[in-house]
């Protein structure tokens, strides 16, 4: 992560001030680097520790990008995240720059089916487990894969939005990813047979880089609408901020739940953020369990260094579930 100012290099600049400084704000949480602050809890005192945390009563779950890199989805921040080949764009840059938003949906009608294809893995299921039987008030998530839904949580805050819809910024209509798939392949006969897709190199936002002559030669298809081009993926940007209603939720489930657990999120942008200071706040129990370093690790209760998976398969034994 030492070389992210590199990778990134340097950003356009927008005339309109609110504008850039929103952007150079997004770009700073984009090249946020999380480092070691905290010793990490010894792994067998953890899970004991995460067990009677759960028997105190039902726990809210913020997850982040580590529950679903078992499902062949990369992380940001991890040693093979995307951040070290890849910078999201901005939602500055997309709301603004209509060059930025085509090469974005030319990326994402090529990547986007490799989200799509992917399945829950058994951290998805073992959540819907726990809240089944009561030891999981809800889940609040950061990811905008729609796992958690398709595995069957119930109490569900997609915070950062889903990438199964999408909404045009004009006259705000929504429509169904699949669907607006179909208008693309209409529009774009045989191009997705004349790219070479790496499966690896797609990034958690759904799209995977491409020469500029792909990028010049996809046809955009319009709100189905207003025929408006200016579409977007029904997903929070870095520079954009979490609907009212999302946060609000969230802090309700929070208010809700005996405790707090952090699965697979370095917690380095501040809506996750902010709902594990809110818990410390509150003087609720907060664990975290995920493979490297996060924000909250020296506030937290248990901080449990470990794979996501292999940390609910323990929990699910211990509770006897």
């Amino acid at each position: 992560m030492g070389t992210v100012t590199t990778i990134f290099g340097p950003s356009d600049a927008f005339p309109e001030p609110g504008i850039n400084q929103a952007h150079q704000a997004a770009l700073r949480s984009i090249a946020r680097v999380v480092d070691e602050t905290a010793t990490p809890t010894p792994p067998e005192q953890a899970l004991q520790q995460i067990t009677e945390q759960l028997n105190l009563g039902p726990a809210l779950v913020v997850t982040g990008a580590g529950v679903s890199t078992d499902s062949g989805i990369p992380d940001y921040r991890g040693p093979r995240g995307s951040l070290s080949r890849h910078r999201p764009m901005t939602y500055q840059e997309f709301s603004h720059d209509p060059a930025a938003s085509h090469r974005y949906w030319a990326r994402s009608y090529v990547g986007w089916r490799q989200i799509d294809v992917a399945g829950p893995n058994r951290t998805h299921f073992a959540l819907v487990e726990l809240e089944r039987a009561g030891f999981v008030h809800g889940v609040v998530t950061q990811n905008v894969d729609g796992l958690h839904r398709e595995a069957g949580s119930e109490n569900l805050v997609p915070l950062h939005g889903d990438l199964a819809t999408v909404m045009c910024l004009d006259c705000g209509h929504r429509e169904e990813r699949h669907l607006f798939d179909l208008r693309l392949e209409e529009a774009n006969p045989g191009y997705l047979e004349s790219v070479a897709l790496d499966p690896s190199m797609v990034n958690p936002d759904g799209d995977v880089t491409l020469p500029q002559s792909a990028v010049d030669r996809f046809v955009m298809a319009g709100c189905a609408m207003c025929g408006s081009a200016r579409l977007k993926p029904d997903v929070v940007y870095f520079g954009e901020p979490v609907p009212v209603e999302r946060k609000r939720r969230a802090a309700q489930m929070l208010a809700d739940s005996a405790s707090l657990i952090v699965a697979g999120s370095s917690l380095a942008v501040m809506s996750g953020y902010r709902i594990a200071l809110d818990a410390c706040k509150q003087g609720k129990p907060v664990a975290v369990i995920n493979g490297g370093p996060g924000r909250a690790d020296g506030k937290v209760t248990t901080l449990w260094r470990t794979r996501v998976a292999p940390a609910f398969d323990a929990l699910l034994d211990e509770l006897g579930l």
